[in-house]
């Protein structure tokens, strides 16, 4: 797509956005910028979603670096075919900064490190910032692939009438049990998991909080530093800004609506979220996902 193209794709998507309803596409300005200037900030724009752990994690940097930005909610079915021409994938997020494409929530807060600096969120010392990117990976890969796998049947955009396969649930919860002590030890004394705040806080909040919902959150009387972690990371201004997108989010997308603006049968599988499955022993559930037209796996190309 062309920076043109796009230009007039977002466009129409705010021409668009009054009739849909759903709030599509929404603009993020920095704080305290004076209202005569508005118009003249240069802004980024986020192919993102209110609820997706991924799409968090770059909100929140783009919130921490104070950043002006257009959100438009790409897994919404209206504008599906605009996140389709950014990534063929049709997953978020996606960031267009003029003629900057980047794809994939890591690679995108590397960008916005290199290209727009302090506060960083992958810390400048070599041995802060492997650690932070260790704690990261593991926030994109099997915690969003427990959460994700355990979590179907509570989504609201997907009624199912069925239940979890037997043993799903006891597997994932004993695996964040595992997770709980690592980050236990990984806090240790400190407020945060890298010395300050950094993208190891950042990806992991999103999937933890989430948690309380679910009925698995940690307990404070076994797992005291991670919940105070938790509170420590709700109450930063960045984080609370985000948690309003997506209290926001709710309102908008689910309450007094009887149509879901999300696909609402089939459900996207890939990486992580497979080999958690398979390596627990519900391949053979996924299989009649398959069959039964509930399972897709998004195309590269």
């Amino acid at each position: 797509m062309t920076p043109d193209e796009l230009g007039g794709e977002i466009e129409y998507l705010r021409t668009r956005r009054h009739h849909v309803g759903f709030g599509e596409v929404r603009r993020h300005l920095p704080r305290a910028l004076p209202r005569r200037v508005e118009r003249q900030v240069a802004v980024i724009i986020l192919y993102d979603n209110p609820f997706s752990p991924f799409t968090r994690k770059v909100r929140m940097v783009l919130f921490w670096k104070n950043l002006a930005f257009e959100s438009i909610d790409g897994l919404a079915l209206s504008t599906l075919d605009a996140l389709g021409a950014a990534n063929p994938r049709r997953e978020v997020p996606v960031l267009v900064d003029g003629d900057a494409r980047v794809v994939n929530s890591a690679d995108i807060v590397a960008y916005l490190d290199h290209r727009y600096g302090s506060p960083l969120a992958l810390p400048a010392e070599p041995l802060r910032r492997i650690e932070a990117r260790a704690w990261e990976r593991l926030a994109d890969g099997v915690v969003d692939a427990i959460l994700h796998d355990v979590s179907i049947w509570t989504w609201p955009t997907h009624h199912r009438m069925d239940a979890p396969p037997p043993g799903l649930l006891e597997a994932g919860r004993r695996d964040l049990q595992t997770l709980f002590g690592t980050l236990e030890h990984g806090l240790g004394e400190g407020d945060f998991l890298c010395g300050d705040v950094s993208i190891a806080d950042i990806a992991l909040f999103p999937h933890l909080q989430s948690l309380k919902v679910l009925g698995l959150a940690p307990e404070p009387s076994t797992c005291p530093r991670v919940c105070a972690w938790v509170e420590r990371m709700r109450a930063l201004p960045f984080v609370r800004r985000d948690l309003d997108v997506v209290r926001r989010g709710v309102a908008e997308k689910f309450r007094g609506r009887e149509a879901s603006p999300y696909e609402s049968e089939r459900i996207v599988w890939r990486g992580d979220r497979l080999e958690w499955l398979f390596v627990n022993g519900f391949h053979d559930w996924w299989a009649g996902e398959l069959g039964a037209g509930r399972a897709i796996v998004p195309r590269s190309l």
